[in-house]
């Protein structure tokens, strides 16, 4: 089956993030064709495409492998995502404090509900596969019912790297992560602006910290 390079791309990068190709894993035409169907027109469009958004890197002679997110480079991701989000919980939960009876307010209220729900009971099961996705949805759909558009397209374009970083962490993240976004929904519905902003501030360092806990190479670590 031939698939086009958009295509390609989505699956691609879906696994990545899914941890199929792990960081350092190398990604060829011939491995990746055989794999997801198509030609080596569109896997090569794709590995480009994935090289820009800094998900494999490209080197002479070596080909291409799946990138390692430094430390200074998710600091600088989880800079971005907080004040992208601080501002979209506000103005969620000033929708919710403003006109709590409207159907839209009403209707995001019981998707946000059955978000956090599900996403408990992901942390339950052995497989948390789910979770990854589940958080993405999560932050995406406070973005969008904020009302802002630009602050939404900002969190799409760092939304994928951001599911990334969760899925490394989601065994010791996954628990804690839903517990905090619990706080922020109840926060939210509630109308507690200031609270909705903190709470969310807090869930964004919580989780930066965690990763750089885990992930930076300790003062005896090999370079």
């Amino acid at each position: 089956m031939t698939r086009r390079a958009d295509e390609v791309l989505r699956l691609v990068r879906r696994d990545i993030v899914a941890g199929v190709h792990p960081p350092g894993s190398r990604l060829t035409e011939a491995s990746l064709t055989k794999a997801y169907g198509g030609s080596r027109v569109p896997v090569r469009e794709a590995l480009k495409q994935l090289e820009v958004e800094g998900f494999v890197t490209s080197r002479a002679y070596a080909g291409v492998t799946v990138a390692h997110m430094h430390a200074d480079e998710a600091a600088e991701l989880f800079t971005v995502r907080r004040t992208i989000e601080q501002i979209t919980v506000k103005r969620c939960a000033q929708r919710f404090r403003r006109t709590p009876d409207s159907p839209e307010v009403i209707a995001f209220g019981e998707q946000l509900e059955q978000l956090v729900v599900t996403g408990c009971g992901a942390v339950e099961r052995p497989d948390r596969s789910d979770l990854p996705p589940l958080n993405t949805e999560f932050h995406l759909s406070l973005a969008a019912f904020s009302g802002s558009a630009s602050m939404l397209s900002l969190l799409r374009q760092v939304s994928s790297k951001i599911e990334w970083l969760y899925a490394m962490d989601v065994d010791v993240r996954g628990p804690h992560s839903w517990t905090e976004h619990r706080e922020i929904a109840d926060a939210v519905r509630a109308g507690r602006v200031g609270d909705a902003g903190r709470l969310m501030r807090q869930h964004i360092a919580n989780s930066l910290d965690g990763y750089l806990l885990r992930h930076t190479p300790g003062p005896g670590s090999a370079p």
